[in-house]
């Protein structure tokens, strides 16, 4: 279940990534099978191969991908996310959801 964004910011989202590109939304989330997680950032492209390969680069594997029609994503938890939303420059992401590494 997602909280803390809008309407706007899902709607461009899903722009974004039905265009092509790849796109990131990070926003508050609770799933009982990960309670140690608050937030989680979705990377997605409608191009599974662009989304794969921008995945590679940062260690994460096609397979892990989530195969939705429209909206292919990867769910970025924790010091991934952390690291891959700092690696893309999203600090505003970052600070927004007070988000910390856990790695040293």
């Amino acid at each position: 279940m997602a909280f803390g964004l809008s309407k706007r910011e899902l709607a461009e989202w899903k722009e974004r990534v039905a265009s092509g590109e790849v796109a990131l939304l990070t926003h508050f989330w609770y799933d009982p099978r990960f309670p140690e997680y608050k937030t989680v950032t979705k990377a997605g492209c409608s191009n599974k191969a662009t989304l794969a390969r921008w995945g590679e680069k940062y260690g994460l594997k096609a397979e892990w991908m989530h195969d939705r029609e429209e909206f292919p994503h990867f769910d970025l938890l924790g010091d991934d996310q952390f690291r891959i939303l700092q690696s893309e420059g999203l600090n505003s992401h970052i600070n927004r959801f007070n988000l910390k590494p856990t790695f040293k």
